[in-house]
C-alpha cells in the first residue's frame, strides 16, 4: 500500500535507457515497449507531478564500445549516440501526444526543425505549464553519459530526486544475474555508492547529486505501474542519497 495519497514529489526527472524502449527486440524501438511506458508516464502527470525525461541510446547506438570495437573516435562515437537520443526523444514524444500528454523536446545540440534548443528557463516554464520535457542530446558534449546529462538537467531545473529506471529491482552487491548471493540494498549513501564502485549509475553523475544534494532512486522499470508507486512513496528500490 502507498505510504501517502498524495505524491510525495512535486517535479522528478525520470532517467530511462535506451533498452528500455526496445523490448524483446533487441534492437530499435518496440511500440508496445514505448506506449506502456508513455501510459505510465501520463499517469504520474496526472495526479499533477512535473515529469522530466532523460533517455539513453543503448538501442540505437553505444558511444564507447563503437569507438573500442570499431574505431571510431571517441568524440565523434558520442555526438553519433547523442543523435540517436534524439530519435528516442521523438518517439516518446510521439507516443506521449498520442495519449493526450502535452509535451516538449529539447536537445542540447540545436535542430531546429526537429525540436527545441534547451533552455533552462524554457524548460522550467514548459514544466509549469504542465508538460512534459524531454531532454535529448545528452550535455551537448563527448566523454559525458546520459547519467551525467540526467543528473545535470534534474539540477538545472529544481527536481526533488532522480528515478533511474533499469532493468532490476535496486542495487545489488553483485550483478544478481551472475552471483546468486547477490543481497539487494535498500538504502545507501553517495559516498558508499562510490566507494563499492558500484555499476548502476555513472560515477560521475553520483558525485554531481551528492555535490548538490539530489537523492535518486534506482527502481525496476519492467513492472508496469512502478514509476506510480515511487512518486507515491512506496518503498520499493534502492535510494541513494
Amino acid at each position: 500500500m502507498p505510504i501517502s495519497k498524495k505524491p510525495v514529489f512535486k517535479r522528478v526527472l525520470l532517467k530511462l535507457s535506451g533498452e528500455s524502449l526496445q523490448g524483446s527486440k533487441g534492437y530499435g524501438i518496440d511500440p508496445e515497449s514505448i506506449i506502456s511506458i508513455a501510459k505510465q508516464v501520463k499517469g504520474v502527470r496526472s495526479l499533477g507531478v512535473d515529469v522530466a525525461v532523460v533517455i539513453g541510446a543503448g538501442n540505437i547506438f553505444r558511444g564507447i564500445p563503437a569507438s573500442k570495437k570499431e574505431g571510431i573516435d571517441r568524440s565523434t562515437a558520442d555526438y553519433m549516440g547523442m543523435l540517436a537520443t534524439v530519435i528516442n526523444g521523438l518517439a516518446l514524444q510521439d507516443s506521449l501526444e498520442k495519449l493526450g500528454v502535452d509535451t516538449r523536446v529539447q536537445t542540447a545540440i540545436e535542430m531546429n526543425e526537429l525540436a527545441e534548443p534547451y533552455i533552462r528557463r524554457r524548460a522550467i516554464r514548459h514544466l509549469e505549464k504542465k508538460r512534459v520535457v524531454i531532454f535529448a542530446a545528452g550535455t551537448g558534449n563527448p566523454y559525458f553519459t546520459t547519467d551525467t546529462a540526467a543528473a545535470l538537467r534534474a539540477i538545472e531545473i529544481d527536481a526533488d530526486i532522480i528515478l533511474k529506471a533499469t532493468k532490476v529491482d535496486g542495487v545489488y552487491t553483485h550483478d544478481p544475474k551472475k552471483n546468486k548471493k547477490a543481497r539487494k540494498i535498500n538504502s545507501l549513501t553517495y559516498m558508499e555508492f562510490l566507494k563499492k564502485g558500484l555499476r548502476v549509475m555513472d560515477l560521475t553523475a553520483v558525485s554531481l547529486c551528492m555535490d548538490n544534494k539530489l537523492p535518486i532512486i534506482v527502481f525496476n522499470l519492467l513492472k508496469k505501474g512502478n514509476i506510480r508507486r515511487v512518486i507515491m512513496g512506496d518503498k520499493i528500490g534502492t535510494l541513494i542519497k
